[in-house]
């Protein structure tokens, strides 16, 4: 830029000045719930990092508070480390069944892994803003937790009803916040960001939620099979219940059902909730092949993230361009 000096009898001199670098608008990351895909959330903090795009607002739900919460307080490397080491028998190993709470799973042993990880740290104590969004029982409100110790904000954040029991913090008994905001873009606008980047982990999942216009019964034969085998002691009662929980070829078990439901609510509710507050730029990692209790695929996950993010930079520094 050149600027003008007034110098000795009014004679103007030119000064080469080079023009300050356009002040970079304030990021916010707000993560999205889904389970075992959110290990891909890692992939995609590890881009925009690698690219000096370090944000300043972070907001989650669900898996995206817990790999956000980990971010913010130094401790991604840890849960990284962890994620990467789990098998199927290592996850089994961590659910904790319970049939005298509020969930089928109490979620203790998750909850001191969290622990071990993150320490006695609390929400006020982290670099940036951070929000983790959670459900009220009874009244549905979204609860933003803003304050307070980070791994109660976050156990509560990812507590699926029904699987895992809700989470009493301030007197509110709080569950799983993807049932009202599964990607909280509003909730990183609302504390500060000026540019927001979403990463929902479900826009891959091609052809749901369409309609079948005619269905009706066809599977009745099955069905007299199975009461006949059951009268004559074929399956005898407990055979039956372990099948109505976990399941069988053609038939789906109640965790399935549960999650199930859970998924479609999730994709209805965030398509919603993204229209009408759509965000800036959006990373949409590919996770179809990635089922939600898939999370001995940490690896593939995060490296789906970090190829999604790649794709997303150029529309990234575009409007960072137009907000500068």
């Amino acid at each position: 830029m050149l600027q003008y000096f007034r110098g000795e009898g009014d004679r103007a001199v030119v000064a080469d000045q080079e023009a300050p670098a356009p002040e970079r608008p304030a990021i916010g990351l707000a993560l999205g719930g889904g389970a075992a895909r959110g290990f891909a959330h890692i992939g995609v903090i590890r881009t925009l990092v690698a690219k000096g795009l370090v944000p300043d607002v972070i907001t989650g739900t669900s898996i995206g508070a817990v790999v956000g919460g980990c971010f913010a307080a130094g401790r991604l490397d840890g849960f990284e480390t962890w994620g990467l080491a789990l098998t199927r028998r290592r996850v089994l190993s961590y659910l904790d069944v319970s049939f005298t709470g509020s969930g089928l799973i109490n979620g203790a042993r998750l909850t001191e892994q969290l622990a071990t990880e993150i320490g006695d740290v609390t929400i006020e104590q982290l670099p940036q803003r951070f929000a983790a969004i959670a459900t009220e029982i009874g009244t549905g409100h979204e609860i933003w937790l803003t304050r307070g110790k980070l791994v109660e904000a976050l156990r509560a954040s990812y507590a699926l009803p029904g699987i895992f029991s809700p989470v009493d913090i301030g007197g509110r008994w709080l569950m799983d916040g993807a049932l009202v905001n599964p990607v909280p873009v509003s909730a990183a606008r609302a504390l500060g960001a000026r540019l927001v980047i979403a990463v929902n982990l479900n826009a891959d999942l091609f052809g749901r939620g369409t309609t079948i216009h005619d269905h009706g019964p066809v599977r009745e034969a099955a069905t007299e099979t199975v009461k006949a085998a059951l009268a004559d002691g074929r399956v005898n009662a407990a055979r039956a219940a372990k099948r109505q929980l976990l399941g069988k070829p053609g038939r789906p078990g109640l965790s399935t059902v549960m999650m199930e439901a859970f998924n479609v609510m999730q994709d209805r509710i965030t398509r919603a909730r993204l229209a009408g507050d759509p965000p800036d730029v959006m990373v949409s990692p590919r996770l179809a092949p990635i089922g939600l209790f898939d999370f001995h695929r940490a690896a593939d996950a995060i490296a789906l993230g970090a190829e999604a993010t790649e794709r997303a930079i150029e529309p990234l520094a575009e409007a960072m361009a137009a907000l500068a």
